[in-house]
């Protein structure tokens, strides 16, 4: 076990020497500050990592991750996050990102009592129940899940959508823009799900608007 504690050091080592070679001023540079154009929320499955399967760099994505990718407006963390990007970085997109074969998502349709998670779970539960008539009719379940991944997906994002910074954002920049992906891990691909973000901000804006201005959506189609 200590070896493969002692390991990521000897890598993170290997990493520095590298980045140095390629370029001297890089970590001078990265320790000014940070600009990303990306917040990408996924699940903390050690299997799917933000900034290697998006290829990016450090600086390039700012990142929170919990089980299922759950965006829960009473957990402090997730909404911490989205107001400090909406706001302080002024990101561009917002990513929701779940994955196939999730844990979280296969738990939450487990009926047993797993204690502390089943208030987080039940808000997947909440997503089958929303979805029930849909889901129901899959009749093989690795397919059933899969779907029930993408639809907890789009309810994720909708949650996102309904926030107050990520509505009043919108109004002066016309960005953020939400987008839903799953991460195929028996393919290593990313799947965007094509979440309509303007169709959805117009559809909930009537429940939704937290914002005392009049919306960009209405003045675009005036």
């Amino acid at each position: 076990m200590s070896q493969s504690y002692e390991v990521i050091f000897e890598n993170n080592r290997k990493w520095v020497e590298s980045k140095i070679s390629q370029d001297p001023e890089f970590f001078h540079e990265l320790a000014k500050t940070q600009n990303p154009d990306y917040l990408y929320i996924g699940c903390s499955d050690s299997r799917a990592t933000a900034e290697e399967i998006m290829g990016a760099k450090p600086g390039e994505v700012f990142v929170h991750r919990n089980i299922a990718n759950v965006i829960n407006t009473l957990d402090m963390s997730s909404t911490a996050v989205i107001q400090y990007a909406v706001e302080h970085l002024k990101v561009k997109h917002i990513i929701v990102c779940g994955h196939y074969n999730c844990g979280g998502v296969k738990a939450a349709m487990t009926p047993q009592d797993l204690g502390l998670l089943n208030p987080w779970l039940r808000n997947i539960r909440d997503v089958y129940r929303l979805h029930q008539t849909e889901l129901d009719s899959i009749e093989d379940e690795g397919k059933r899940y899969d779907k029930l991944v993408e639809l907890n997906v789009q309810e994720q994002c909708i949650n996102v959508i309904k926030m107050a910074c990520v509505q009043e954002r919108y109004i002066i920049d016309e960005y953020p823009i939400v987008h839903g992906w799953v991460f195929d891990l028996r393919t290593g691909k990313i799947i965007d799900l094509e979440i309509d973000f303007e169709k959805i901000l117009k559809d909930i804006q009537k429940i939704y608007n937290l914002t005392s201005s009049d919306w960009v959506m209405n003045r675009k189609t005036d």
